[in-house]
């Protein structure tokens, strides 16, 4: 299975809360929610595209925790989303969650969860999703192990939060392959990774 990642971001990096106030506010981060004033049917239509291809997820806890408390509620077959949340495979990379109630959850990464992933990129199938699991994604990325990246950039700036591309990442270069503005002014970029950058100079 390829692995992708769809990720929203600020236009200054940030990916901490986009989903609400209480989402994360680890570090006193008091801006939670920022993404939810810029959805709309283009954003919707995106996101059906994406989880139209999926044939397992991997989450980081964080991430998974939320998805857990909401996603099994919604029991309507035709909502895309929901459909595939809840019927799906689930692997959450933890190294302290302990067990879910959530039916196709299974927990990874407690010795190594770079040989864990490895090992799941190797099944058949489609692509294996992350969604949001910001740190988990750092991880992975310093291991070539993320194929295609998402970037959902919407046109905000924080000024605080915790940053995607942190300080000290594997230098990696992409490939743009489509890019794509909603109606509210959100950036959607889908990148292929396409090995380390070149230098040159002017």
């Amino acid at each position: 299975m390829k692995l992708t990642l769809t990720q929203f971001l600020t236009l200054d990096g940030v990916f901490q809360g986009p989903g609400g106030p209480d989402e994360d506010r680890s570090a006193g981060f008091a801006y939670g929610g920022w993404s939810m004033p810029y959805n709309d049917e283009d954003f919707g239509a995106f996101i059906n595209e994406v989880y139209d291809q999926v044939d397992a997820f991997l989450l980081g806890r964080g991430t998974y925790e939320i998805f857990a408390a909401y996603w099994p509620k919604m029991t309507d077959p035709a909502d895309p989303v929901a459909s595939r949340l809840n019927a799906l495979p689930k692997y959450v990379a933890s190294t302290t969650l302990t067990g879910s109630d959530w039916q196709g959850t299974r927990i990874i990464g407690r010795d190594d969860v770079v040989k864990d992933v490895t090992a799941l990129k190797e099944q058949p199938g489609r692509e294996l999703q992350m969604h949001g699991s910001g740190k988990l994604a750092g991880s992975l990325m310093a291991h070539d192990l993320i194929d295609t990246l998402h970037l959902v950039t919407y046109p905000v700036v924080l000024g605080a939060g915790k940053r995607f591309f942190a300080e000290g990442g594997l230098p990696s270069a992409f490939r743009l392959t489509r890019s794509r503005a909603t109606s509210t002014g959100v950036v959607i970029s889908t990148y292929e990774r396409a090995g380390r950058p070149e230098y040159g100079s002017y």
